[in-house]
């Protein structure tokens, strides 16, 4: 018997924190009756459990899926204005969600996993998995800016962390490729601590989200995590990876 929030967070509905508040707000049916008590314990394998009108499967393949998102695509299962989604280009039967975000105009390295409990510590500020980024900026920013951004610097919503930044190349328009390491997950985070230093981006791009690179994806393309690769991830967030993975 486990905790019916655990069974949905593993059946790749969402996390397990979300799992909860599906509960909570009556959206989940266990044998018929609806259900809105947490820590209520289920059997997977024999209970019949419904979420917003789904059946879920107990033991789902757990599947992690590595996008090079282009931009102008949305990170989200769909969009009101009718804008195309991250899950519109990936063609496969398991249904798959978004670890963490990346803005419509950011393009580069997006995880997508069905695996409720992984996506939940991939995104959890506890474990620190870094993010690396290159950023085109309009200018050249001097050293002793770029230093304000390793040492943390102060947004409206708080202090920053220390980041890893590099100054990449200059081009003839005074355009600066600046790599940017940061494992916080705040909303527009890396163009927000370049405007605090002066500069605007003009294009971003996720190159690497932990060990994991670009490497053989094109823009627009993806590819499924092998059970290595799993195993790693689910080492860097305290997890078991005894389950064998596709």
């Amino acid at each position: 018997m486990q905790r019916l929030q655990k069974v949905i967070a593993e059946a790749g509905i969402s996390s397990r924190r979300k799992a909860e508040q599906l509960i909570i707000n009556g959206q989940v049916m266990v044998n018929g009756k609806i259900v809105t008590t947490l820590g209520v314990k289920v059997d997977p394998d024999r209970d019949q459990i419904i979420v917003n009108g789904k059946k879920i499967k107990s033991h789902p393949k757990k599947v992690v899926v590595l996008l090079n998102k282009p931009k102008k695509v949305i990170t989200s299962m769909k969009d009101p204005q009718g804008r195309k989604t991250v899950v519109d280009l990936i063609h496969i039967s398991e249904r798959i969600y978004p670890v963490g975000r990346l803005d419509y105009d950011t393009e580069g390295l997006l995880l997508l996993t069905n695996d409720g409990e992984l996506a939940n510590r991939l995104m959890h500020p506890r474990y620190e998995l870094d993010k690396t980024y290159e950023a085109i900026v309009d200018g050249n920013p001097k050293e002793f800016e770029l230093e304000r951004l390793r040492k943390g610097i102060q947004l409206e919503d708080g202090l920053t962390s220390p980041a890893k930044v590099e100054k990449i190349t200059i081009n003839k328009k005074n355009q600066a490729k600046i790599k940017i390491t940061i494992h916080e997950g705040r909303n527009r985070q890396v163009r927000r601590m370049f405007q605090a230093i002066g500069y605007s981006v003009i294009h971003l791009k996720r190159v690497q989200y932990g060990f994991l690179t670009l490497k053989g994806v094109s823009v627009g393309q993806y590819r499924f995590l092998n059970e290595e690769e799993i195993c790693r991830l689910k080492q860097l967030v305290s997890l078991s990876c005894k389950e064998k993975e596709r």
